[in-house]
């Protein structure tokens, strides 16, 4: 296995982590700056609440910044940030109970008025969310937003990786026909 070089975004993020666990205040700065997007999208996706995503997103890097020390890197630096995302996410879901959803509407006017997120990224992210179900939402989030390949996606939501490649596939198609129909 080479290792990539430390300007390739996954070496950004590894010494970035590194960093943090040294003590670098500035690296968590520039970790969240790196990493906010896919965290946000993925505890989003997940939740289906723009509060409780938030806070997810913040106790995302908390949780980094205090466990910083015990991260191993193995050139997945990602899939340990959304493994800590994730855990949280259904930390906070067992505490609440269950989440309360936003409606459409309202997460739309979000979106709209969220200048962290590109405008594909808000499209993207407003499509799977109205238009998928939980686990297709979380499987495109995770792989197009997140970036994380499809084998990191089957051991994060602890599916087959021949369950995670069918349904990203199916769930593109879905995606692709509803966009076709809109368009029409």
């Amino acid at each position: 296995m080479t290792d990539r070089p430390s300007n390739h975004p996954t070496g950004l993020i590894d010494k970035c982590i590194s960093s943090i666990a040294k003590g670098a205040q500035d690296a968590l700065t520039e970790l969240y700056n790196l990493t906010k997007g896919a965290v946000y999208a993925y505890a989003l996706s997940v939740t289906k609440n723009v509060q409780d995503a938030e806070d997810v997103l913040h106790d995302t890097f908390v949780t980094i910044y205090q466990k910083a020390h015990q991260y191993k890197s193995h050139s997945k630096p990602m899939a340990w940030i959304l493994t800590i995302a994730k855990n949280l996410c259904y930390q906070r879901f067992r505490q609440q109970g269950r989440f309360c959803d936003m409606p459409d509407e309202q997460l739309e006017r979000y979106f709209v008025a969220n200048t962290q997120l590109s405008a594909d990224d808000r499209l993207t992210i407003l499509a799977c969310l109205q238009k998928l179900t939980d686990q297709e939402r979380q499987i495109v989030v995770l792989h197009a937003v997140s970036g994380l390949k499809h084998r990191e996606i089957a051991k994060l939501m602890e599916l087959p990786l021949s369950t995670v490649l069918s349904k990203y596939k199916r769930t593109i198609a879905k995606l692709k026909s509803i966009l076709s129909e809109e368009n029409q």
